[in-house]
């Protein structure tokens, strides 16, 4: 069994289009997103429309929960400008997703943050304003019985990441396709350094073992951040082109 997992890909068109181009090379059975579709200044309705067509399997992401049951002045001002280019069929397609799947009988689990919490990370916890790797008690708790699991799949850090967990676990995340930091976020700028790259990983299944591929690919963030700077978002242009706010 070959996946590819996808994630976080925030409107981004043409990280998304690379990545699924690339995909195609891979020899990949299925394709699973994390969620957080849309919520970005750059090409959110062209990046719904093409992730529906493809009727890839995808969990719910906070921002695609945000889109229905937070009003104006609870949503990050990238989540109000994507779901005001969605028409209300389409924020309610997004809503409809469900938290998790399951795939190989069971085996797997994909979230977006934790299996309980979609706005929690997994494998990460704020430190002096930054994110760091969780402790192995804070990982287990987040787990719970789902440590039980061979595979969980998360996403919402952004942060691209394999370890083995509790029991056993192996636990994924992808990066994020289109959106290497949080430039919404004031605290964005006291993240580790990052690259514009856009993220995903390969899960595979051979001998009767997991393993992951993480791949890192180079598209034209350049356009990407020139239309980001042209729609009036210069800090979401200088993330898409450096990986960082500042």
């Amino acid at each position: 069994m070959r996946l590819a997992i996808i994630s976080d890909i925030h409107g981004n068109l043409l990280a998304l289009e690379a990545v699924l181009k690339d995909i195609t090379t891979r020899a990949v059975d299925d394709t699973i997103n994390l969620g957080d579709w849309i919520a970005g200044p750059l090409w959110p309705r062209e990046t719904f429309e093409l992730l529906q067509s493809l009727e890839i399997p995808s969990v719910r992401g906070n921002h695609d929960r945000w889109a229905t049951d937070r009003p104006d002045d609870k949503m990050p001002p990238a989540g109000r400008f994507a779901r005001d280019a969605l028409d209300p069929v389409q924020v309610a397609t997004l809503f409809a997703l469900p938290e998790t799947i399951e795939r190989a009988d069971g085996a797997i689990l994909a979230c977006h943050g934790t299996p309980t919490d979609d706005m929690a990370y997994l494998l990460e916890e704020s430190l002096e304003g930054r994110l760091a790797p969780a402790s192995r008690a804070a990982l287990a708790e987040r787990l719970g019985a789902e440590s039980k699991r061979q595979v969980v799949l998360c996403g919402h850090s952004h942060r691209q990441a394999l370890v083995t967990g509790p029991d056993g676990c192996l636990v994924l995340n992808p990066g994020s396709v289109g959106c290497p930091s949080f430039a919404d976020l004031p605290a964005a700028a006291n993240l580790e350094h990052r690259s514009p790259h856009a993220r995903y990983a390969i899960l595979t299944h051979q001998n009767g073992r997991w393993a992951a591929d993480l791949i890192a690919l180079e598209y034209d963030w350049d356009a990407a951040a020139q239309k980001a700077a042209e729609l009036g978002w210069p800090k979401w242009a200088t993330m898409l082109k450096t990986g960082a706010v500042s």
